[in-house]
């Protein structure tokens, strides 16, 4: 029996509603290559483990204590045979029946270690949600290669630059196996997709943008979630670029009111209900007020992560580095 080119791996809990849209969309794939397709549930409380196993999945329950955004993808892919390795949330929802081909091209340039596919609003989403994810640099439908092109040059850039070179989103990635194995997602309480993307780019590795690849995937937040979200995506930056975003209440205002115009923007081309309207100005001071938070130190303690290493890089020709 021939080894499967590709596996699909998908880390799971509760997911039925969303695997109910996204198993018939796996189905529905047109692939030369072999497929596998693995699941790893934390111990799920619905159908999520009947669906996927009737589906055809190899799935593995633990302990949701033992759940890591890291360790897990990590367990997922010693469990894989494949080639390339497809990283979903169970909540994206794949575009087209030749997704997994699409996500698999790039990697006729040898250089490339891993690929990331387009990111779009759900059909039906409000307006809010919708404006939130087509502004995103993930929503990009321009395809681009990305690679460092020395150590000095990747220490010399700014948090920003970083950020924007570095952008990888597991919601819907591709990972050639052989260099998974060499460089595996680092033990982080988030962002392993961000820190993979540095150290596998420090080992001389291209990541590529598909934007020929898509996926539907949104969350609506409410006041408090946007808040969370906002200031644990805000501590990430702090810690893995030295990056604030939002530095200072001057910065947070200006946030506010960037976001705002585009919100108005936004519904004034694609309309928008009335509650959206109103919705707007909460949502966006309990967003920007997260980020100026989890940019002035308010968080997680990461000195414990810190230590292990899981925050350095080793650049050629260099002492090892921190990603800040």
């Amino acid at each position: 029996m021939s080894l499967p080119t590709v596996s699909i791996l998908i880390p799971t809990f509760n997911g039925e509603g969303d695997l109910r849209r996204l198993l018939p969309a796996l189905a529905e794939q047109r692939f030369e290559g072999g497929l596998e397709c693995i699941a790893i549930d934390s111990s799920s409380g619905d159908g999520t483990v009947r669906l996927l196993e009737d589906a055809g999945f190899s799935v593995t329950v633990i302990p949701g204590s033992e759940f890591g955004h890291g360790r897990t993808r990590n367990a997922l892919a010693e469990r894989a045979r494949g080639e390339f390795l497809i990283f979903l949330s169970q909540d994206a929802l794949p575009l087209g029946e030749d997704f997994v081909a699409r996500m698999v091209a790039p990697f006729e340039d040898p250089t490339v270690a891993g690929v990331t596919a387009r990111v779009l609003p759900n059909d039906g989403d409000d307006a809010l949600t919708a404006r939130t994810v087509e502004d995103s640099p993930e929503a990009s439908d321009r395809s681009e290669t990305r690679r460092w092109s020395s150590p000095s040059e990747y220490q010399a850039m700014t948090g920003p630059e970083r950020v924007a070179l570095l952008r990888f989103n597991n919601v819907a990635s591709c990972i050639r196996a052989s260099v998974l194995a060499e460089v595996p997602f680092p033990e982080v309480p988030f962002g392993e997709d961000f820190a993979w993307a540095a150290r596998a780019m420090a080992s001389g590795h291209a990541i590529h943008h598909a934007g020929d690849a898509a996926v539907q995937h949104a969350h609506r937040y409410g006041p408090r979630a946007a808040f969370e979200r906002y200031r644990i995506d805000a501590v990430f930056h702090r810690e893995f670029h030295g990056f604030a975003v939002r530095p200072g209440l001057a910065s947070a205002l200006k946030g506010i009111a960037f976001e705002l115009s585009r919100d108005l923007a936004y519904m004034v081309r694609h309309g928008a209900r009335a509650v959206d309207i109103l919705r707007a100005p909460l949502l966006r001071t309990a967003q920007v007020f997260g980020q100026y938070v989890g940019s002035r130190g308010g968080g997680e303690d990461w000195s414990e992560v810190r230590r292990s290493g899981a925050l350095d890089l080793d650049l050629p020709g260099t002492a090892s580095a921190g990603l800040s």
